[in-house]
């Protein structure tokens, strides 16, 4: 193939639990534009209207919107086979996509789909996944959140999706989302001071962001290559 300045990474971005595209969108947008001019992010709104308060209230204005629904204790899930489809569908109208981003609610669904995408369970009409980046993220089958069926395999074996995982110092969900580390291959790491939220990026972390942007175009022109030598074959 002929040498062509590296495209966009295209994203698809999921937003925390009772939020919404929109909120997602203005807390990202605050990163440094070194970072999103390297980037095509598409924020999507989950397809449920939220059934109880959002914890954003005090911020932000609604509607709010939620992926899923879940027991107080998380062992019992409803729409979550529903939610699968209206994410893919969204994939094949608006994609195709290269990775996922996701926040909270969003993390915690965005770290199991390659391993439902790989074992044909989720997402089996569009393309691979090649990345994520994770936002205060979790696992199904951890110590919080308990497997659905769909995803009782995602993590049976390790992941060599690419990641980039941000971890906030206080955030309530810092332990799960270390230990979400362990089931990615050679996973990057951002560390922020903050909680459960959505950090702005300081020069250390836009290093690490730049350095994993330039990892995923990497993969991606491998990729790109392969199909394109597949068509001609």
């Amino acid at each position: 193939m002929e040498s062509q300045i590296p495209r966009k990474p295209r994203i698809l971005c999921l937003h925390g639990f009772r939020t919404s595209a929109e909120i997602f969108k203005r807390q990202v947008l605050r990163w440094p534009a070194a970072v999103l001019d390297k980037l095509d992010l598409i924020f999507l709104d989950a397809p449920y209207p939220a059934q109880g308060k959002s914890g954003v209230e005090r911020f932000f204005d609604p509607p709010y919107y939620e992926w899923f629904q879940a027991t107080e204790d998380f062992t019992e899930y409803t729409n979550f086979e529903e939610c699968l489809a209206f994410i893919e569908d969204n994939m094949m109208k608006s994609g195709p996509f290269d990775g996922f981003l996701g926040f909270s609610q969003g993390a915690l669904l965005s770290a199991a789909l390659p391993g439902m995408q790989r074992d044909g369970l989720a997402l089996t009409r569009v393309p691979r996944i090649k990345f994520l980046i994770i936002i205060s993220g979790a696992k199904f089958g951890g110590p919080k959140f308990v497997h659905h069926k769909l995803t009782s395999n995602a993590y049976s074996s390790p992941l060599e999706c690419p990641s980039l995982h941000i971890i906030g110092e206080t955030d309530f969900m810092k332990q799960e989302s270390i230990s979400l580390l362990e089931y990615f291959v050679d996973p990057f790491v951002i560390n922020h001071p903050k909680g459960h939220t959505i950090p702005e990026l300081d020069e250390k972390s836009t290093e690490v962001m730049l350095g994993f942007i330039e990892r995923i175009q990497k993969t991606m022109a491998t990729a790109d290559e392969q199909i394109y030598l597949n068509a001609e074959t």
